[in-house]
């Protein structure tokens, strides 16, 4: 059987579609190779409980105008997911429990994606390796001996080592690109204003940007299609309407 933790976006979507496989399989994988590799990567800070997200599932399943619906997405710890610790890497926070959304997790959840969990950083984004986290060095799933790029390192990780199939990361001098770089996946720091900021711990507010994170080039273009967009709640978001970013993949350069 095909291992679905591996899949992208667009094979997962269209695997459920024909009842290939059922989203609640496509969890369980995902939970299975947690459990096999994340002692040794330490792509998360904390991970959400199995029966919680499959319970989550059964609340989307049967909507079929989600074609997204159960695709799990690993979320950097400096994004505020509610009811999950936001630490950012950091003792300073490790009790903090947010009790809001950021912009971009209501925008995931309100297409049917599920957040599995926080992804481990350098603390508050200070560093270019994931190794000065309170919660451990994150390594490098294609040589544990090597460091995963920083501060987004534990979205990248979590991507190649297959323990999630989208992320979101933060990147203000390079902190999605490099990581990206670092573990071969692909990741965006989008043009300034494009995502909103709102709910994200920044380290410097006139330059940093959530932003996508994937196994393939689609899978950053679906993301980002979903998070991008004004949002009244940040005032530096631009009034730009909502871009097919998908479709314009086969489009000429020029």
């Amino acid at each position: 059987m095909t291992e679905l933790n591996k899949l992208t976006t667009e094979e997962l979507s269209d695997g459920i579609k024909k009842d290939e496989f059922t989203i609640s399989e496509y969890i369980t994988s995902i939970y299975d190779r947690i459990d096999k590799v994340e002692g040794t990567v330490n792509s998360y800070i904390s991970i959400r409980d199995k029966e919680e997200i499959l319970n989550q599932n059964k609340l989307i399943e049967k909507d079929d105008n989600q074609p997204l619906k159960g695709i799990i997405v690993a979320v950097k710890d400096n994004i505020n997911v509610k009811n999950m610790k936001t630490s950012c890497g950091s003792k300073m926070l490790d009790n903090y429990v947010s009790p809001f959304n950021s912009t971009v997790i209501k925008r995931l959840l309100q297409k049917g994606l599920i957040i599995i969990g926080k992804t481990n950083m350098d603390e508050f984004g200070m560093g270019s390796t994931t190794e000065t986290s309170f919660d451990g060095v994150t390594r490098n799933p294609w040589d544990t001996s090597r460091v995963p790029g920083g501060s987004s390192g534990g979205s990248a990780t979590s991507l190649i080592s297959d323990t999630s199939t989208l992320a979101l990361g933060s990147d203000t001098g390079g902190s999605i690109r490099c990581p990206a770089a670092f573990c071969s996946v692909v990741g965006l720091k989008p043009s300034y204003g494009l995502v909103s900021r709102y709910g994200l711990v920044s380290y410097a507010n006139s330059l940093e940007q959530i932003g996508p994170m994937g196994k393939n080039v689609h899978d950053v273009a679906t993301l980002l299609q979903i998070i991008s967009g004004k949002d009244e709640l940040d005032s530096t978001t631009a009034s730009i309407s909502n871009q097919d970013y998908v479709s314009n993949l086969n489009r000429e350069i020029n």
